[in-house]
C-alpha cells in the first residue's frame, strides 16, 4: 500500500512540490515522503485508536459537510499534521506548507477513494489499506469470521452501513470459523466499525 499511496502522492504532487521555489528540487522527495507519513500516521491512528466506522465511511466516498474533504475530522487532522511537519523540516511558514498540502491532500485522498470504491480497481481496496494499518488485528478478523473489509467498503457506499447491509454481509462474519477463539481482536474491530469506542 505505501508504494501506492507514494504514487498518488507524487501524481499530485507537481505543481504544488516539484514546481514550487520554496522547496528545493533536491528535497522534493523528502517533501512527499513527509507528507507519506502524515497520511499514513494519520490513518494508523484513527484505526488503531478504534474510528473504523469513520475511515470505511471516509474511504466509501462519505466526504463530510459540505462534500469537502478538507472538512472531514479525518483527513483535517492528517492535514495539521502533514502541515507541521513541512513546516519542521523545510523552514515554511504556516500559510506555504498549508497551500501545499491543500493541494496535495485532497486529490490524494480522492483517489483513495476513488479505487477503494470501484470494485474493478483492484490497485488499492479496503482489505489491503485496512491490513497495512491494522496488521495483524485485520489478519486474525479475517480468519476468525471470514471479516471482509471489502464487503463492508462497498456496502457503505450509500453513505451508511445499514440493518440490510450487516443481514447481507453477516454470513461471513457470523457463519463459519473460529467459534471458540471468542471476541478479541474481532469483537474490537466490530465495536470500532459500529462505533463502539468513539
Amino acid at each position: 500500500m505505501l508504494e501506492q499511496l507514494m504514487g498518488l502522492i507524487q501524481d499530485q504532487s507537481q505543481e504544488a512540490i516539484v514546481k514550487n521555489p520554496a522547496i528545493p528540487n533536491e528535497n522534493n522527495n523528502d517533501a512527499m515522503q513527509s507528507i507519506l507519513q502524515s497520511v499514513m500516521g494519520g490513518l494508523q491512528n484513527e484505526a488503531q485508536g478504534g474510528n473504523l466506522g469513520g475511515l470505511m465511511g471516509l474511504l466509501s466516498g462519505q466526504a463530510g459537510q459540505g462534500g469537502n474533504l478538507m472538512n472531514n475530522p479525518i483527513v483535517s487532522g492528517i492535514a495539521q499534521n502533514a502541515i507541521g511537519g513541512l513546516m519542521e523540516k523545510f523552514g515554511l511558514s504556516n500559510s506555504a506548507a498549508g497551500n501545499i498540502i491543500a493541494q496535495v491532500l485532497p486529490g490524494v485522498i480522492g483517489s483513495m477513494i476513488s479505487k477503494t470504491s470501484n470494485p474493478n480497481d483492484n490497485s488499492m481496496d479496503f482489505g489491503g489499506i485496512m491490513g497495512a494499518l491494522l496488521g495483524g488485528q485485520a489478519q486474525q478478523a479475517q480468519q476468525q469470521g471470514g471479516f471482509d473489509f471489502n464487503q463492508i467498503g462497498y456496502a457503505m457506499a450509500d453513505g451508511k452501513l445499514d440493518m440490510n447491509d450487516v443481514m447481507r454481509i453477516s454470513g461471513s462474519l457470523l457463519g463459519g470459523g473460529g467459534g471458540q477463539q471468542g471476541g478479541g481482536g474481532l469483537g474490537s474491530l466490530l465495536g470500532g466499525l459500529f462505533g463502539g469506542n468513539r
